[in-house]
């Protein structure tokens, strides 16, 4: 569950490396992080894809809407 790996700061890590402690922020935390990559056209590592679909998995009727960024 959340929790840091190392001792690089969150900003730093993925959804693979870091989790929220509180689990009622976790699908929150997906989907935000989701909405971000798609938004910004940004990759996604195995890892972190494998970690979101996890997430997901568990998070029922949460949806991700996203508009590219200009």
């Amino acid at each position: 569950m959340g929790q840091q790996s190392n001792s690089r700061p969150k900003a730093d890590q993925d959804p693979a490396q870091w989790l929220p402690q509180a689990p009622d922020a976790l699908c929150r935390y997906g989907a935000e992080w989701t909405e971000t990559k798609l938004r910004c056209g940004l990759a996604v590592d195995e890892a972190e894809r494998d970690r979101l679909l996890d997430i997901a998995a568990g998070c029922g009727g949460t949806e991700v809407e996203s508009t590219p960024a200009p």
